[in-house]
């Protein structure tokens, strides 16, 4: 395990779920974190946390869906935060649970500006800097959802889809530079995911994880944190990380 003590790294949607988990794991290794959600009260009880351990914060209020937003608040980060060692392009939700030519366009719009647009955005705005100052890694969040499709799933599935192509482009593009990609892709993980999902509708969203064992967010967070404490000759170029009660995107073992 390398040490990654010092170093800076940005977490979108990090103000609950895997974000948050990530923002947790990586403080106790001493890592600086900028931390970036839209609720900004649910950034400050995290910070207050994390703070009493010692760990440097700064905090950005952001909407990853808003490219003019993203680069202004790049752009304005203060010395001490703007050289980024590890980008956790963590900010995804998926939206409803509809047949294809049933669906709301704007909740396509909203998955793709998201999962897919929010990503490319932060990547954009940040990688240079990693490639000029000769080190860092790209950990985007994606999903069993980007290697099979499953009903009802359809652009959800298409966006994390993307997120696979988007890092294998990336890391084909930074070959011969010392940067890291990796792509994280979950199974079932008992977040927020599903109460998003179905818009509150919480007896809904329980029957998703209803009669197995789920990962946590803490799961997710641990296989983040081992990707990028590799020694620097290693990528670990993807990761396809499900419970045991889980053997494919529809295929799961529910206790009765």
């Amino acid at each position: 395990m390398v040490s990654i003590q010092g170093q800076v790294a940005l977490v979108t949607g990090a103000s609950s779920g895997i974000g948050a988990a990530c923002a947790k794991m990586f403080a106790a290794a001493g890592v600086k974190l900028i931390l970036a959600a839209r609720r900004r009260e649910r950034l400050e009880a995290l910070a207050t946390q994390l703070q009493e351990l010692g760990t440097e914060i700064h905090l950005l209020t952001l909407d990853v869906r808003d490219r003019t937003a993203v680069a202004s608040a790049l752009q304005a980060l203060p010395e001490p935060w703007s050289k980024v060692d590890i980008l956790i392009n963590n900010a995804g939700l998926s939206r409803g649970l509809d047949k294809l030519y049933e669906g709301s366009i704007s909740d396509w719009e909203e998955m793709l500006d998201t999962n897919v647009k929010g990503l490319l955005y932060l990547t954009r705005f940040l990688v240079p800097g990693m490639v000029q100052q000769g080190r860092g890694h790209v950990v985007n969040i994606g999903s069993i959802a980007g290697h099979q499709t499953y009903p009802k799933g359809n652009v959800y599935c298409a966006s994390k889809a993307a997120v696979r192509a988007i890092s294998e482009g990336l890391k084909q593009d930074l070959l011969g530079t010392p940067v890291r990609v990796t792509v994280v892709d979950p199974g079932l993980v008992e977040t927020e995911f599903s109460d998003i999902r179905f818009r509150g509708d919480q007896e809904r969203a329980k029957t998703v994880y209803a009669g197995l064992a789920p990962l946590t967010p803490e799961d997710v967070a641990d296989v983040v944190l081992y990707c990028v404490t590799r020694p620097p000759h290693v990528n670990v170029s993807e990761v396809l990380v499900l419970p045991t009660d889980q053997a494919g995107a529809t295929l799961v073992n529910r206790q009765s």
